[in-house]
């Protein structure tokens, strides 16, 4: 087994670790943590295939953005997990047979006709010259710049759809209105009410 290989066995075994530790552990602090390991073992693996690019893309916007976000909000909520882990038991057999299909299918795309060492040769080492970067975006803007644009189409519909429902009015939801705010008096806010004494019994 050549050194190479052995990083690779090394790096998807703690991978394979941390993403099960996320789904597992109790505490969502530590899945988050765990997921954050996950992340930086999957762009070791991406420098493994010398994707450089995909591999700080992947530390950068997930872990270095999405994930120190949602580790700070989960540790700002301090969220109630047992209610979260009531249907643990209840849904296991449901899930168990989802994760099953899941397994049995990409072990039927690994082991077909198209995943072979004749139809997907190793890849030949590249000079110390070759940019990662430049390859990807010349593919990514001639031969899938139509996907590339439908997919932009796509993300900014549902940002705007996202935007769209977060500022709905609902009866429910209380909004503030600055301008409001800002043009208050101090005889709108505060108003003095005359009231007798009232005489306290003492017997």
């Amino acid at each position: 087994m050549t050194f190479e290989k052995l990083v690779f066995y090394l790096f998807a075994a703690i991978l394979v670790f941390a993403a099960t530790r996320v789904i597992t552990v109790r505490n969502p602090v530590h899945a988050a943590l765990h997921l954050v390991l996950a992340f930086f073992t999957s762009a070791a693996l991406w420098l493994l295939l010398e994707a450089e690019f995909l591999a700080i893309t992947l530390v950068l916007v997930y872990v270095g953005a999405v994930m120190v976000l949602f580790l700070f909000v989960v540790m700002m909520l301090d969220i109630n997990v047992a209610p979260v882990k009531e249907g643990f038991i209840k849904y296991l057999p449901a899930a168990l047979t989802v994760a099953g299909l899941m397994i049995l299918e990409m072990y039927l795309v690994v082991r077909s006709k198209y995943f072979n060492n004749e139809t997907m040769p190793t890849p030949v080492p590249r000079p110390a010259d070759y940019s990662n970067t430049r390859e990807l975006g010349s593919v990514l803007y001639t031969d899938y710049v139509y996907p590339f644009e439908i997919a932009a189409v796509i993300l900014l519909v549902a940002i705007i759809a996202a935007i769209v429902l977060t500022m709905r009015k609902r009866p429910e939801t209380r909004f503030q209105n600055p301008a409001e705010q800002v043009k208050a008096r101090r005889q709108d806010r505060v108003r003095l009410v005359k009231m007798e004494a009232e005489k306290r019994d003492t017997n």
